[in-house]
């Protein structure tokens, strides 16, 4: 009799636990909150998982228009300059929100870590469009480095940027210094190679002198590295007379 009426017990809780799974999706078998903007669907599971399938780009799209994405909202207003964001997702090689979002907050002590964006996503033809979706920095760097972004950075990561210095001024010998050495107060954009003792600009001016050469500002037009006389000339601004 009472493994009779534990049978019923364990079915009967059996059956609420269905019910609330099915009343309240959100408590019951959700991995977290949605994300605010999403907080109206959150009894409705269906609206973004396939049965049997789990979650479905197409369901995302079906709201989301990939046209719009960045563009406007999914009632067609047209987003605001302060919160537009970047509309590449319309250069994307084929949508896949689940790539980059999850709209569920996990619980903190199973929170995976945060889904980044991954050029590989991008057509081929538009990954090293890099200005049409980043600014670059203000800097006077930046301002000489132009649209070559390759030159220091690459499609992994914003940092570490690496900047080929051998193909202006080989860091060689004595010139293995750090930066601020010629670079004086952090201008990357200028150099000065006075900075060391046996640099003086009489001595320089008077010997360049003896050769011809009046241009001795961009000294390393002509020395590309600390060789000395077998340094690469690209210009030697000796005078033509």
């Amino acid at each position: 009799m009472m493994r009779r009426w534990g049978l019923i017990l364990i079915a009967v809780n059996l059956c609420g636990l269905i019910a609330l799974a099915f009343a309240l999706p959100h408590l019951m078998v959700a991995p977290g909150p949605l994300i605010p903007a999403h907080a109206e669907i959150r009894r409705d599971c269906f609206a973004c998982h396939a049965p049997f399938r789990g979650v479905s780009a197409d369901r995302c799209t079906a709201c989301h228009k990939v046209a719009d994405i960045g563009i406007r909202t999914t009632k067609g207003v047209p987003l605001g300059a302060a919160r537009h964001g970047i509309a590449f997702h319309q250069a994307l090689s084929q949508p896949n929100c689940m790539a980059c979002h999850s709209d569920h907050s996990a619980p903190h002590l199973v929170k995976t870590p945060r889904q980044s964006f991954a050029h590989e996503l991008l057509r081929p033809e538009v990954r090293d469009r890099c200005a049409a979706c980043h600014r670059a920095p203000p800097t006077a760097l930046h301002a000489q480095a132009g649209s070559n972004c390759a030159q220091c950075h690459t499609q992994k990561g914003w940092k570490p940027a690496r900047f080929d210095h051998a193909r202006f001024f080989a860091l060689t010998g004595p010139h293995d210094r750090s930066c601020s050495t010629c670079h004086v107060g952090g201008n990357l954009s200028r150099y000065t190679c006075y900075s060391c003792h046996e640099h003086q600009p009489d001595r320089i001016r008077a010997k360049h002198a003896e050769e011809g050469i009046r241009d001795i500002e961009n000294c390393a037009r002509c020395h590309r590295s600390g060789s000395g006389e077998g340094d690469e000339r690209e210009g030697d601004g000796r005078d033509d007379d």
